[in-house]
């Protein structure tokens, strides 16, 4: 066994994904209050080379990608719509799936549908404390939305959104469109302390163009690298083959 030739597929393979992720980051830049993926390298044992005693110590680590996501707040800008709310803090909206899951999400794009529900982009029910949030669809009585969350509809409270932090962000479980799911046992969710609701804002992407960019360049290059490096094992083991093969 090539123990080089396996590292440097298995790094490249690494890097093509990490490659893909990044893309997926400067696709994502533009999304309200859309989350970063972060990427790391760690390394994983591959086995025993040939000939190499099959002990502890003697065997070889390819590279493997670890993906996770980043929480930290973007930037919070004005919105001239009065159902888009930001949240200044760790916390999540709560909002109901199709199915009746209770998911989580910091996109705060919210309208009120026919019914009357407050609803996601998505048209994903937004929780209050007692259940779905719904408001009179016949009223122009202007909505207000409290930093704590309550909503009136005119002077008429209509339920206080249901803000959740949670001890470890990092193991909920993401899914398209910016909803989160709690299914980890070692989630522990509260009702929010550290966070306050704004009315007519929205938070941006905390992912950087610029940032993505450079990332991209690095880590092109060390595909790269690492594709030299195959392709040099590749010709040394073809000339040993050739020299094998015509011992005269």
């Amino acid at each position: 066994m090539n123990v080089s030739l396996y590292q440097a597929a298995a790094a490249m393979n690494a890097h093509a994904r990490v490659q893909d992720l990044i893309t997926q980051n400067l696709a994502m830049s533009g999304v309200p209050a859309a989350r970063r993926w972060e990427t790391s390298i760690a390394t994983v044992p591959g086995g025993y080379a040939s000939g190499a005693p099959q002990v502890p110590g003697h065997q070889f680590h390819i590279p493997r990608v670890m993906v996770g996501t980043n929480f930290s707040q973007g930037e919070l800008t004005p919105s001239e719509s009065p159902t888009d709310v930001a949240i200044d803090g760790p916390a999540f909206f709560e909002v109901q799936l199709p199915d009746g899951t209770l998911a989580y999400t910091r996109r705060g794009q919210f309208h009120i549908d026919a019914q009357g529900y407050l609803v996601t982009y998505q048209g994903h029910r937004v929780m209050g404390l007692n259940g779905p949030i719904q408001l009179d669809p016949s009223t122009s009585a202007p909505v207000t939305i409290t930093p704590e969350g309550r909503i009136l509809q005119g002077q008429e409270p209509r339920g206080q959104l249901r803000l959740v932090e949670f001890n470890d962000p990092r193991r909920l479980r993401p899914l398209p469109g910016g909803v989160f799911l709690a299914q980890d046992p070692a989630l522990i969710a509260r009702p929010a302390t550290q966070s306050r609701v704004l009315q007519g804002t929205q938070e941006a992407s905390n992912i950087s163009p610029l940032h993505e960019m450079a990332s991209l360049i690095t880590t092109l290059r060390l595909f790269e690298a690492n594709q030299r490096v195959l392709q040099a094992q590749d010709e040394r083991m073809g000339r040993i083959i050739a020299e094998l093969g015509n011992p005269g």
